[in-house]
């Protein structure tokens, strides 16, 4: 019996349960050695399709594909012990139907081992959010500002600065919490918007770009490590990353056109018997 198997994960139901408690630390992970790093400090590692951005270099979220969260997905569980993990599914995954949205959530879980999936969460969702979760897939919703439709909505921009939406993110995120989701995602909104879902709702609120009211915090990893020049307004770099790394990059280049590494230290020799 490998040692991970005696480390209980935390569950659905314990998030949920976490509603106006102690705040839920999570952030979002791609990799093994990012997700073992993360899995000391998180209660949820979210395996976003943010990662098609920020590790595949893509301008969007849309071209994200079902095989890359997976491939994404079996890696940070291999890291980690103790997180929930969260898969999102990508666009075009979900929205044709509840049918659907089960066949591929069903693979991404099978797949991966990971104990929930994400959707974002516009007012077509609460049919498949109640059809997954009656079908035994743990859903985490996502309100506000969706990256899978920036298309729609004209870009990365915030979507509760306005009380022409308010209504509708509220609503939504309301649908989300009927339909059986055990959290909501709520992304780049207003303080007082955020405030009124966290109130509206019986599951916990994930903010990002959003309220410390909500009853946890998430970031994409990379941007909150400092990796990226330019990050959105509502993230604080916790680290310098870009610097370390680049610094580290440039003495390595230094050293190896000086011909001083690999030195002795860094050499295999022959022992002579």
């Amino acid at each position: 019996m490998s040692a991970q198997s005696h480390v209980s994960r935390m569950t659905a139901p314990a998030i949920t349960a976490r509603k106006g408690g102690d705040p839920i630390v999570c952030l979002t992970a791609y990799d093994a050695p990012t997700a073992a790093i993360l899995d000391e400090h998180c209660d949820l590692i979210l395996v976003g399709d943010s990662v098609g951005m920020v590790v595949h270099g893509l301008t969007t979220t849309v071209g994200v594909t079902l095989d890359m969260m997976i491939l994404h997905g079996k890696a940070v569980m291999r890291g980690s012990q103790k997180a929930l993990v969260v898969v999102d599914l990508p666009f075009g995954s979900y929205e044709d139907s509840p049918l659907t949205a089960f066949k591929n959530a069903s693979r991404v879980m099978m797949e991966t081992g990971c104990q929930a999936v994400k959707i974002e969460s516009g007012s077509y969702a609460a049919e498949t959010i109640s059809y997954l979760v009656e079908r035994g897939i743990p859903v985490m919703s996502h309100v506000g500002l969706r990256p899978q439709s920036m298309n729609v909505l004209g870009g990365f921009r915030a979507r509760g600065r306005e009380l022409a939406v308010e209504d509708e993110i509220i609503a939504n995120a309301i649908a989300a919490d009927k339909a059986g989701s055990f959290a909501v995602v709520v992304e780049g909104v207003s303080q007082d918007i955020a405030d009124k879902v966290t109130k509206a709702v019986s599951i916990p609120t994930i903010g990002i770009g959003a309220s410390a009211g909500c009853d946890g915090q998430i970031l994409v990893t990379p941007d909150m490590l400092g990796l990226f020049d330019r990050v959105p307004k509502f993230v604080k770099k916790f680290g310098k990353m870009r610097t370390m790394v680049k610094g580290a990059v440039e003495d390595y280049a230094k050293e190896v056109k000086a011909r001083s590494f690999p030195g002795d230290a860094n050499t295999y020799k022959f022992t002579k018997k």
